[in-house]
């Protein structure tokens, strides 16, 4: 084994309004029966990356309750495994995680007792396929300290809540600036680093003494010219879902089939924890266009342009468009719902209207679903 890995999935997003209100970034589901950390796991496991440490600490119910179980990504063996680390009170620490490298000096006992010689750094909030091990052979043949892997952004594409990179001819990285307010690039860095074991030890240990707690801000561009740092351009899909327009977009990228045949059709394979749901029920009446249903659904109504995910009730004479119907929701009879996200175990009453006008809209309902 020549890799360790390391997910970061402990953040608040604020930008994700109500949606992270009761669930962490990287539990937001995704693509009708899957999670945010799915691709990032299946990476790993794809990669035969057999140990990984998932860093969670907001919110992290749900994404604790999704890897209660870490034989789907198959990291149930005896060397290696799944671990999941919250933060904990030590008698010489009583915090909670307060950047990304504060997150990975907390744990730093797990790093010091592995004997890899290399550590690959991803977020959990994004949404791609990888094989880590080409950037760890770019990463050698470079004599790198620290690759970056990064992702030229279409034009008009905004990279301003990105961190933005500049290299030279060699890829070697000369500017970097995190979330810049006007982006001089449309380089941009997607959050996967590698980096040697040892290294990123002494680098984490180093900020701890000066009370700096941030993985990008405090690593990367304090030591971008004292380091190698080189970048390492991916052409792929490569999704982040930060933002409730960008998690919005992500999720309608799966209705084009280029997309979904990508991820799904090809190997390798995205795994995901496997929930016992007998198959969509489509009941005479129901219209169905150019969606995904996922298992356990019932459709009365007409949905086009959709994505509604595990255990959704659709009504009778409901129109469902461009929506995000999340799991376990019952839309009650001539529902007209259009650009919205409807969160999770929500009961939409009958005769209810939601159209998001300018941009999406995040629909909270908190009704009885049952009344006697």
């Amino acid at each position: 084994m020549r890799a360790v890995g390391i997910i970061l999935a402990g953040g608040n997003s604020y930008k994700m309004k109500e949606l992270t209100q009761k669930r962490a970034v990287a539990a937001m589901p995704i693509a009708g029966s899957y999670r945010a950390i799915d691709f990032a796991l299946s990476n790993m496991s794809n990669s035969h990356i057999q140990k990984v440490a998932v860093l969670t600490q907001y919110n992290a119910r749900s994404l604790n309750e999704h890897l209660n179980s870490s034989k789907w990504w198959d990291f149930g063996r005896k060397q290696g495994g799944l671990y999941v680390f919250t933060p904990t009170i030590t008698a010489d620490n009583g915090y909670w995680y307060r950047g990304t490298a504060d997150a990975i000096y907390q744990n730093l006992d797990f790093l010091k007792r592995c004997h890899e010689p290399y550590v690959i750094i991803t977020s959990g909030d994004a949404v791609y396929k990888m094989d880590y091990n080409k950037v760890l052979e770019y990463h050698i043949a470079k004599r790198a300290d620290i690759t970056i892997v990064c992702k030229e952004l279409a034009p008009g594409e905004d990279a301003s809540r990105f961190g933005t990179l500049k290299m030279n001819d060699t890829m070697r990285v000369e500017k970097f600036e995190e979330k810049p307010m006007v982006a001089k690039s449309n380089t941009i860095s997607t959050g996967i680093y590698v980096i040697r074991r040892r290294h990123l030890i002494d680098m984490i240990e180093h900020c701890a003494e000066e009370d700096r707690h941030d993985f990008v801000t405090d690593i990367l561009i304090r030591y971008k010219n004292l380091k190698k740092i080189y970048g390492y351009k991916i052409k792929d899909y490569w999704n982040s879902i930060s933002t409730v327009d960008a998690y919005y977009r992500t999720n309608m990228d799966f209705l084009k089939p280029e997309v979904r045949n990508y991820f799904f059709k090809e190997q390798p394979d995205v795994y995901s924890k496997v929930s016992d749901l007998p198959p969509a029920k489509y009941n005479p009446g129901a219209v169905v266009k150019n969606s995904l249903i996922a298992s356990g659904s019932i459709i009365n109504g007409t949905v086009e342009n959709s994505i509604l995910f595990k255990k959704t009730f659709v009504g009778n004479n409901c129109v469902i468009k461009n929506s995000i119907i999340l799991n376990d929701v019952y839309l009650g009879d001539n529902t007209y719902i259009e650009n919205c996200i409807v969160e999770s175990r929500n009961t939409i009453r009958a005769n209810t209207r939601h159209v998001g006008e300018d941009g999406v809209k995040v629909v909270i309902e908190k009704n009885e679903r049952y009344v006697l």
